[in-house]
């Protein structure tokens, strides 16, 4: 993958023709250390990683109320086995932690509970899989930036002091070439960070779903058993 195809993969804003020619410029200028690669790596890495974790968190995510009235209208009208069955032709954590529930039924409610935590749980570390890694790479750009840049200014005063005079012009191009790999570490990080905020918020909301949806289920078991109708009428929201 070349330098210009990895900036077309950054937002539309960014993806300029005109913009996209100034930052291989840039990073070219600034890549005299060779840090500038290392922060290229984390980007690319980043925005694999960002990409799988949406892709995965959307199609996890689902219309989770009507999924709840499907479920009970299954177990108002064929029973547990209809409702398993519902649970599983429908994607999702969601639909996974209400079928263990539903397998733990004949244990008891005691059972269920302890089977929708058990898979709640898991799901969960499943949902947040990778997400370590972003963080990670969040944090490395602007640390790989800041060191070029302290690199950078090392040589600098190497070359001033070499030269036996400071050059205005020597210093100048010095310090611009040290501080590009600090732009870059950061603006890297912004664009990381934005894609793990969406992704934590997406999690965070399936979660709240799932224990909501744990609760409901454990109520229409109790009322199954109670041999009370546990269907929600048309108009229930």
């Amino acid at each position: 993958m070349g330098l210009y195809s990895v900036f077309m993969l950054l937002p539309q804003e960014a993806a300029d023709p005109g913009l996209i020619n100034v930052l291989v410029e840039k990073f070219n200028e600034g890549n005299d250390g060779g840090f500038m690669w290392p922060i290229l790596v984390t980007l690319i890495l980043g925005l694999a990683i960002a990409f799988e974790r949406i892709i995965t968190l959307n199609r996890a995510d689902i219309n989770t109320r009507q999924f709840i009235v499907n479920v009970k209208d299954a177990l108002q009208g064929g029973g547990i086995p209809a409702a398993e069955e519902v649970c599983a032709n429908t994607r999702g954590p969601v639909a996974s932690v209400f079928q263990a529930g539903l397998l733990r039924h004949d244990e008891g409610i005691e059972a269920v509970e302890k089977a929708v935590i058990s898979y709640g749980s898991i799901e969960m570390s499943f949902l947040e899989r990778g997400l370590v890694w972003l963080s990670l790479f969040i944090s490395l750009a602007p640390m790989f930036g800041f060191l070029g840049t302290v690199w950078g200014m090392v040589e600098a005063f190497d070359a001033i002091e070499v030269a036996g005079d400071i050059s205005p012009s020597l210093v100048a191009g010095g310090i611009k070439v040290a501080l590009l790999t600090t732009v870059f570490g950061l603006i890297t990080a912004i664009i990381l960070q934005f894609f793990y905020n969406y992704a934590t918020s997406k999690v965070d909301r399936i979660v709240v779903d799932m224990e909501e949806s744990a609760l409901e289920l454990i109520d229409s078991l109790v009322l199954l058993q109670a041999g009370r109708p546990v269907a929600e009428s048309p108009g229930t929201s």
